[in-house]
């Protein structure tokens, strides 16, 4: 692609971000999204393969859908109300359609289908992006409007989330589909606790942000698309593939790294809200994704599986690894200790 291309699209991509998670106005908001989803479409069909442009057409019929219906129910509200302030939404039809709208922009339960597919026909560094800044503005909206949405509603839809993102997980593969539903599993944290103390899902999509910067440019690094190729990967860089690692079981939650901060927050105030029958479902179903993230690290580091592969083992790579790499790494890893601050905050 075209250096000059890809500068305007990833431009675009900011500014659609920062239009909506800065607007007061259901239009400005949704003109963000739409802004977002037009320059993340070069970007997931620029390698021209089938399945790419496929993806592309998945994600953007879905997204095109989910707008409309962001649309129509703040219309609906407008029409109910007399507001436009996305904080002023208060009608309960327009609250159930901006929670199922928002669903299907955020790839959740049931309306998780695409989310996979869009992510296995995309590069990396798209999937990167996916995976995070796209999930920004949806989230933000989701934030704002926290007040007036069903909370029976939003734990129910984040049960099933952590549950099918653990089961689908594990019979996959492709690295690619195994981060979408990992994806998937953590929206179910970040939901759950949204009605009772909305900082807490920020700092999950925060510190998730950053755990899948680290992964993502690792696995992009070494050039890993599949489980059969992941296992050949230790001889080309093994420092990073220790890393990749810590990262991994990170992002699966297991103390004493960075991921167990939110789901140990999580799981402590959804308990002071009477809630621990959720919490103890919840998180039984992150097993099911800690047997997804293990069976990656083990690939990733430790043996070779009894299966023979049909990749040869690769040359020891000498490329310095980035510096970004080494921080999101290093980060995603170690920040525990920083929460008494974080608890101080919330």
């Amino acid at each position: 692609m075209n250096p000059q291309a890809k500068l305007v699209f990833i431009f675009s991509l900011l500014l659609g971000t920062t239009t909506t998670i800065t607007s007061n106005h259901w239009i400005m908001a949704w003109a963000g999204l739409e802004i977002n989803t037009l320059s993340i479409l070069p970007l997931i069909s620029k390698s021209h393969h089938p399945r790419a442009i496929e993806a592309a057409t998945k994600y953007f019929l879905t997204q095109a859908t989910a707008s409309a219906l962001v649309l129509f129910s703040s219309m609906t509200n407008a029409w109910h109300t007399g507001q436009w302030d996305i904080t002023q939404m208060t009608h309960p039809t327009s609250c159930l359609i901006l929670t199922s709208a928002i669903a299907m922009k955020l790839g959740m339960v049931p309306f998780h289908f695409w989310f996979p597919e869009v992510l296995q026909g995309s590069p990396l560094t798209t999937g990167l992006l996916l995976s995070t800044i796209m999930k920004l503005p949806p989230i933000t909206l989701l934030f704002m409007t926290h007040h007036s949405l069903n909370p029976t509603l939003l734990t129910c839809m984040a049960i099933m989330s952590a549950a099918l993102g653990g089961w689908m997980g594990l019979n996959q593969t492709q690295v690619r589909k195994v981060l979408a539903f990992s994806s998937i599993s953590h929206l179910g944290w970040m939901t759950i606790i949204l009605s009772f103390n909305p900082k807490l899902t920020l700092l999950n999509f925060y510190l998730y942000t950053l755990m899948t910067l680290s992964i993502f440019l690792t696995l992009n690094t070494i050039k890993v698309l599949k489980l059969s190729t992941l296992i050949t990967s230790w001889t080309k860089a093994p420092s990073l593939s220790a890393m990749l690692l810590l990262t991994l079981l990170s992002l699966a939650g297991l103390p004493p790294l960075t991921g167990f901060l939110p789901k140990w927050l999580i799981i402590q105030e959804l308990t002071k809200q009477n809630m621990a029958p959720m919490a103890t479902m919840i998180s039984l179903f992150s097993l099911l994704g800690l047997y997804f993230y293990l069976r990656l690290a083990y690939c990733a580091t430790i043996t070779l599986p009894p299966h023979t592969t049909n990749h040869m083992k690769q040359w020891h790579s000498h490329k310095p690894v980035s510096t970004l790499i080494a921080i999101s790494a290093i980060a995603s890893t170690m920040l525990l200790p920083i929460s008494p601050m974080i608890s101080a905050i919330l």
